[in-house]
């Protein structure tokens, strides 16, 4: 029986996992870099053990490290969580030769799928349905096809090639960041399905020879090749459901599987059924499979470890809807690239439970107030679930709870995740893994830009108020009066569209009189009237506190919440969020960045610079290659012209807002 249980992970699944383990009465041991020291998930362990350094080669993905760790500690097990080394066999092996109990399948499975190639052929010969798939780029014979990893997950490593002119480019930018993820970069390509759908089976495995499917989870709405939203039970016809159960399970006997595991498929628009890989683990989104079968899959993973028979032999029944969105630190406003910084606040109101299987909204977060996000990891903050009796009320839960959770200090994709949920075509259930690419519009702010002047009258009403409570003297009088009640007040705050400038008066009996922002957004004459002025609204201040702003526009209240942290001002409200910097009414002088820079949209190492200082360069072209929080990011000349300063040679290190490159009209020699 296991007593005290290591994660070798981090981040919000150690800390699910550390849940059942107190459930169970198991002792729970931590491992962590330096970057984690002051994690949650260190916090909540009953014991934790330092691995010296930052970044994930120096730190979890260290085998002697972990494995010492456990010594240490006096573990008697080890879970991998998911990342990482969860599918990594030679790690499995080595646990087991320490003496260890092993919480996931064993090396021999996870080798078996672990190199996808040879995963394919295996289940072929076991009547698996497979894709057309090559090794090599000349053995391609038709388009469009989908380059991809053959180690590791999560998206990462994969391109889309719709041409022949393409294919070696793909090839080469998977080989990189599959190297870089998962220190294997071999790829492979396989034909790319149009308008499929990616669905999974959560299948189960015991020592005692039971295989069994625990239904079918629906993850077709992805960025970048990577799930953001998932739900079970897939939306699918009763027979197509019955193939995808069969399948898994082939899949699982014929590698004599035990644990968790998953079998991911792709489901063609003809409803032909595609093997596509298997991960040997407990996957991000086993949440949803919870919710609707009742049953703690970390649990399970336990009993089984300990050689027990699974307690049940069926697939379960789906009881209810269960929808979970993946919350990542990541920036709308540069095309969702990885966001780092301090999570000043982070709120989901609702939350019924968390970590465990939950009826209503559960949450497994990762990261609570005062949160750094590092460069070093993976931007996922968060996991939310929601259940509910039907599919629809399930969406509708899950995208209230996010509109009015309280994320302040680190961009995210919280806007993203509501349109989807919100969507005609995601609540006919009639999505597929091109969604995103079809539907721009979901990826507009929840904030319509005529309703941020209101925003920032909030904010500015806000800041008065913080003030004057805490002014030495006098701070009983009214926010915002003046000797010279005529001369309104000013507050300058940079926007997310530039800088906004408030301006306002209150009479003496401190009712505002008059109001305007500028500049006006280019919406509002279109839309309804935003700006003050002759076009504002009439707008009363109900009640203006350093923490709440309650305005009475053209006769209907809004309240707005405000989180201040130093200069900047969060503002939530009934119609989206904004975030604002108050800028000083005397700045200081700054340094200027020459015409043409280019910087660093987050701390990275440039990988590549393809170009030389001289070349001429056409708006669009590839300049150089920023890897940063397991991700490549392009940098682009943002016109014509030339080359003028490359300041970051390939393999330097650099921070936010860093020079990377300067373009200029004119050749500077």
């Amino acid at each position: 029986m296991i007593r005290k249980l290591l994660v070798a992970n981090r981040g919000e699944i150690a800390r699910r996992i550390f849940a059942t383990c107190r459930a169970l009465g198991v002792t729970t041991v931590a491992v962590h870099s330096d970057a984690d020291a002051d994690a949650p998930f260190v916090a909540e362990a009953d014991l934790a053990v330092r691995l010296p350094g930052n970044t994930p080669a120096e730190t979890y993905l260290r085998i002697d490290l972990v494995l010492d760790a456990a010594r240490r500690a006096g573990a008697d097990a080890v879970h991998p969580g998911y990342g990482f080394l969860a599918e990594n066999a030679d790690f499995a092996a080595a646990v087991t030769d320490a003496g260890l109990t092993w919480v996931g399948p064993p090396a021999k499975a996870i080798a078996a799928m672990g190199d996808k190639m040879a995963a394919k052929a295996l289940l072929a010969d076991a009547g698996v349905p497979m894709l057309p798939t090559w090794t090599e780029a000349d053995q391609v014979t038709g388009f469009p096809v989908l380059v991809k990893a053959a180690a590791g997950g999560g998206g990462r490593g994969m391109r889309v090639v719709r041409d022949a002119a393409g294919l070696a480019e793909a090839v080469a930018g998977a080989r990189r960041e599959a190297a870089a993820a998962f220190g294997d970069g071999t790829v492979f390509i396989e034909r790319y399905v149009e308008r499929g759908r990616h669905v999974e089976v959560q299948i189960f495995g015991d020592t005692h020879g039971t295989v069994v499917a625990l239904g079918v989870r629906d993850c077709s709405i992805q960025r970048r090749h990577q799930k953001i939203v998932e739900e079970a039970p897939g939306v699918l016809p009763p027979e197509v459901r019955e193939r995808l159960h069969e399948a898994a399970v082939a899949a699982g006997r014929a590698v004599d599987y035990v644990g968790a595991g998953t079998v991911e498929f792709l489901l063609a628009p003809d409803g032909e059924v595609h093997f596509l890989e298997m991960n040997t683990r407990l996957q991000v989104e086993h949440p949803v499979t919870e919710a609707v079968t009742g049953w703690d899959l970390v649990r399970l993973q336990l009993l089984v470890a300990e050689g027990e028979p699974l307690p049940l032999t069926a697939t379960p029944p789906a009881d209810g809807h269960a929808i979970e969105v993946r919350l990542c630190a990541e920036d709308p406003a540069q095309g969702f690239r990885p966001a780092t910084g301090t999570l000043h606040r982070f709120a989901i109101p609702g939350v019924a439970g968390e970590f465990t299987p939950t009826k209503g909204l559960r949450l497994d977060s990762g990261v609570v107030d005062g949160s750094a996000v590092s460069v070093h990891y993976d931007s996922m903050l968060a996991k939310l679930v929601a259940w509910a009796p039907t599919r629809a009320e399930a969406a509708r839960a899950l995208a209230g709870a996010l509109a009015r959770a309280e994320l302040h200090g680190v961009a995210t994709n919280r806007d993203l995740l509501v349109r989807v949920l919100r969507s005609r075509e995601f609540g006919a259930a009639e999505a597929d893994t091109s969604f995103l690419e079809r539907h721009e519009e979901v990826f507009a702010p929840l904030l319509a830009a005529d309703q941020l002047p209101l925003v920032a009258l909030a904010a500015a009403l806000a800041s008065a108020a913080g003030r004057r409570v805490g002014a030495p003297v006098l701070a009983g009088l009214p926010s915002g009066w003046r000797n010279v009640p005529a001369f309104p007040q000013v507050t300058r705050f940079a926007g997310p569209d530039g800088e906004i400038e408030v301006r306002y008066r209150l009479d003496r009996r401190g009712t505002l009189a008059d109001w305007s922002v500028s500049p006006a957004p280019a919406s509002a004459a279109q839309d309804g009237p935003a700006a003050g002025g002759d076009a504002a609204p009439d707008v009363t201040v109900v009640e203006a506190a350093p923490d709440r702003v309650v305005l009475d526009v053209d006769g209907t209240r809004r309240a707005f919440r405000v989180h201040r942290v130093l200069s900047e001002v969060f503002v939530d409200g009934p119609d989206g969020a904004a975030s604002l910097t108050e800028l000083p009414r005397f700045p200081l002088p700054t340094a200027e960045l020459a015409a043409g820079s280019l910087l660093a949209p987050l701390p990275g190492a440039v990988t590549r610079v393809h170009v030389e200082v001289g070349q001429r360069v056409a708006a669009g072209d590839l300049l150089l290659t920023l890897e940063a929080m397991k991700l490549e990011h392009p940098v682009l000349a943002p016109t014509d012209g030339v080359v003028a300063e490359l300041p970051v040679p390939a393999g330097g290190q650099v921070d936010t807002g860093a020079v990377l490159a300067v373009v200029t009209e004119e050749d500077p020699r």
